[in-house]
């Protein structure tokens, strides 16, 4: 525990409250850019939501899946993407029907990207089961994800008519620039907002495994929660779904993959196996779940964040 001074704890409110500010505001330009991309296209908003706003909200983990391996730390790969596939499909999934209280599901498409991502998940298993990750592992897993967003776009390809805000910029590519760009800019200020609340919570002396946990579960999905929270307070749950969906499944294969198709590392067999086994089981029901209700309410919630919880119960018994 670290002594926290008056001006320390002035700094670190500054930090969360700005960078939950600049993340709000560029997701609400974001949620605005995607809609008007979708319409652009003629793609449904969901199917957006899963193949371009998940990735940009993915960023963080795909930063850091690079980064860890440049310093031949595969388990930091690992765990985070895995985590976080997991995290976004309980956890973050499980955050909104407490903001909107009953979400329609339809199961063709939560259906398809589940089985997708829990594929992503296995094969990840499949990879980190010998204790190490090499760049043919990492060029299968991204091809993998390649693979998969490209049938995602190509079965679930049926418009749905929008009326999207305006937008500045009119051209697909221009559109596409700025969504990355805004979705860039949520990055920044979520994590900016995430880092300052676990330096004040270590200085007010809150409990080692209580920062462990929050930052574990909710240090790199930060842009997920941000964005699927203001998507949905727009009026438009399928780019909530599409995003947290869609993040998921690049954290199953594209982010585990980039690290070790950089440099290669060691990773730890038994526990990367049981986190991505389970994962892909969690995400498995979460699917089945929402697919045979085809509604996400507060029961369903519940059962989500329950999933995402008793994974540190597993994790905890493995060590």
């Amino acid at each position: 525990m670290r002594s926290a001074s008056c001006v320390d704890v002035v700094v670190q409110v500054g930090l969360l409250v700005g960078g939950l500010a600049l993340a709000l505001v560029a997701s609400d330009a974001a949620v605005a850019y995607a809609r008007a991309l979708a319409s652009g296209l003629n793609l449904p908003t969901f199917v957006v939501g899963v193949v371009l706003v998940g990735v940009g909200t993915d960023l963080p983990e795909i930063a850091n899946s690079i980064a860890s391996h440049i310093q031949g730390e595969g388990d930091v790969n690992v765990g985070d993407s895995v985590g976080s596939a997991l995290t976004q499909n309980t956890l973050v999934l499980g955050i909104a029907p407490f903001i909107v209280a009953v979400i329609a599901i339809s199961a063709r498409q939560v259906g398809l990207v589940t089985a997708l991502t829990v594929a992503g998940l296995l094969l990840t298993a499949l990879f980190v089961s010998d204790g190490h990750l090499g760049r043919l592992d990492g060029a299968l897993l991204v091809l993998s994800w390649l693979a998969a967003v490209a049938v995602v776009a190509r079965v679930l390809a049926v418009h749905v008519v929008d009326d999207p805000p305006e937008v500045r910029f009119k051209g697909t590519f221009t559109r596409v620039l700025g969504l990355l760009g805004l979705l860039v800019v949520v990055g920044a200020g979520a994590t900016v907002a995430v880092r300052a609340l676990v330096e004040l919570a270590e200085q007010l002396g809150v409990p080692t495994f209580v920062l462990a946990f929050f930052g574990a579960s909710l240090g790199t999905s930060a842009p997920e929660v941000v964005v699927v929270v203001v998507s949905l307070l727009r009026g438009v749950p399928a780019l909530a779904l599409g995003d947290a969906l869609g993040s998921s499944l690049a954290d199953s294969m594209l982010s585990v993959g980039v690290g070790p198709l950089v440099a290669p590392a060691d990773v730890s067999a038994r526990l990367g196996v049981i986190a991505a086994v389970y994962s892909a089981a969690a995400v498995a029901v979460a699917g089945v779940l929402l697919s045979l209700r085809r509604r996400h309410d507060r029961v369903s919630a519940s059962i989500l964040i329950g999933l995402y919880l008793f994974a540190y119960v597993v994790l905890i018994s493995a060590e």
